[in-house]
């Protein structure tokens, strides 16, 4: 627990490094760019889309007539791309807390590591591309687990509980990789997955939770529509500073975590046997007169 509680308070207090800041930008160039991509050749064959898909339920185009006939009919209008929006959500997550891990992670890890174990040995059992191959596995995963889930999130309680857990599962199994992928060798790594797994994984859901907090933008309805070219930005860094703080608790965490296995595993040299003394010990012959020999 006081492991936990001190890496919690360190990766705060680093976190608001103007090198971290700084370097928060970076996935968010990439996010926004891609995003802005994906906008611009496939938005509106997306909304139209989703326009059909809704259109054939029946229970949401009686709805819609109902809107109309109280003068809401507007909102027709703004039905598919919001609900566009909240599908793509969960794929913006994924992609924020990946391009933290390949872009962010990496110089993290090195700053924890100079700034408080800089005699802490690099055992190198892991690698960049194994980690980004390890990365996209437990992404589609992920994915795979939000998309099985979601008639799930029909139900209320469900939609801010289930989407937050998967996203903390995927943080935690990427982050504990890659924040210990330069300095453990593969057993250090196993064992302390073994002795610290749920407290990594309480990392991972805590800063869930904390992702899925961007979230509360999109509350504001239709207006969200409107406002998206200034709202997806903010929401991106915003999930970009949250992975980044994840990242450095995960790398006080585990590099402590690491550091206090090696020193129990240290065993000290031995400084040679040491000769036995007797409680009696023989003194050296003198000779005396009795000694002489006889003539």
């Amino acid at each position: 627990m006081n492991l936990f509680l001190d890496a919690f308070w360190r990766a705060l207090v680093y976190s608001l490094r103007p090198r971290v800041i700084a370097l928060s930008f970076l996935p968010l160039v990439l996010m926004v760019a891609l995003s802005g991509g994906l906008v611009y050749f496939f938005w509106e064959s997306a909304v139209q889309a989703v326009q059909a898909w809704l259109g054939e339920l029946a229970l949401l185009e009686s709805l819609m007539r109902w809107l109309e006939s109280v003068g809401a009919g507007n909102l027709r209008s703004v039905v598919a791309p919001l609900v566009l929006l909240m599908l793509t959500l969960p794929v913006i997550i994924i992609l924020s807390l990946l391009a933290v891990a390949w872009l962010m992670t990496p110089s993290l890890v090195s700053l924890v590591a100079e700034r408080r174990f800089p005699r802490l040995a690099r055992r190198h059992g892991g690698t960049f591309w194994r980690g980004m191959l390890f990365a996209l596995g437990t992404a589609l995963l992920a994915t795979l687990a939000l998309l099985v889930s979601m008639p799930l999130w029909l139900i209320p309680p469900l939609v801010v509980v289930l989407p937050p857990l998967v996203w903390g599962w995927l943080t935690y199994r990427v982050m504990a990789y890659d924040t210990l992928a330069e300095h453990a060798s593969r057993e250090e790594r196993a064992e302390l997955l073994r002795r610290h797994r749920l407290w990594m994984l309480t990392i991972g859901i805590l800063t869930g939770y904390l992702g899925a907090a961007p979230g509360l933008i999109w509350a504001i309805g239709a207006m969200a529509i409107v406002f998206a070219p200034l709202l997806v930005p903010l929401a991106i860094w915003i999930y970009t500073f949250v992975f980044a703080f994840s990242s450095l608790w995960f790398a006080h965490f585990c590099l402590a975590a690491l550091d206090a296995l090696r020193s129990e595993s240290a065993v000290p040299m031995s400084a040679g046997p040491t000769p036995a003394i007797s409680d009696n010990p023989v003194l050296p012959h003198t000779p005396n007169a009795d000694d002489s020999p006889q003539t």
